[in-house]
């Protein structure tokens, strides 16, 4: 999702190709053998991580984007990496507890303290740094998602006030309901050409 906002933002169109990671074609793992989501190719270069597909948005249009000030970059690298390389962890092992050792409610504490953090640092109004979304705003807001919907009715009672309003907004946002569009498994034997995205912020 992350990557798909990145592209709306950019003003890019893209050929999307859904898929199944349970069902995937021989045709992406040729391109990357990891076998994750997503991956963006274009002039023979391959990019198999999200935050260098929203790197290359940024890139490419940064028009839409926030540009930051000196305080607010240092901010953004910082909570950035914090979600990719702690949230997240803690994320996947608070939804798949029964997977790992450490209990659901160990994993979500850890979300917990980092979210509080996040809610001290920032203003939000209504996204993280005021009126523009930025490149941080699309790198965490899609995790924050994922958490609340573990549990809705326990993230909802919670502190962190502006976190909750932030994600309000971002869930109501055109940007959102562009990106969540769901497609068709693409089919290699029938393959059908989509162009994403299929509509353009107003």
């Amino acid at each position: 999702m992350r990557a798909r906002m990145a592209i709306i933002l950019s003003s890019a169109e893209c050929e999307l190709r859904e898929i199944l990671l349970k069902n995937k074609p021989e045709e992406m793992l040729s391109l990357s053998p990891k076998g994750t989501v997503p991956v963006l190719t274009f002039n023979d270069k391959i990019l198999d991580e999200s935050m260098d597909i929203i790197n290359w948005a940024f890139a490419k249009d940064p028009s839409k984007f926030l540009k930051y000030s000196s305080g607010e970059a240092k901010l953004s690298n910082y909570f950035i990496e914090m979600f990719d390389l702690k949230f997240k962890y803690h994320l996947d092992r608070h939804k798949y507890a029964n997977r790992y050792e450490r209990t659901s409610e160990d994993h979500q504490g850890e979300c917990l303290k980092i979210l509080m953090e996040l809610n001290e640092s920032i203003d939000a109004d209504p996204w993280i740094f005021g009126p523009t979304i930025s490149l941080l705003d699309i790198s965490i807001l899609p995790f924050i998602r994922q958490f609340k919907i573990a549990n809705s009715h326990w993230f909802l009672e919670q502190d962190f006030k502006k976190v909750i309003n932030l994600l309000g907004y971002f869930e109501s946002s055109a940007l959102f309901h562009i990106a969540m569009e769901k497609f068709d498994e693409w089919n290699p034997v029938n393959p059908q050409v989509v162009i994403f995205p299929s509509e353009s912020l107003s």
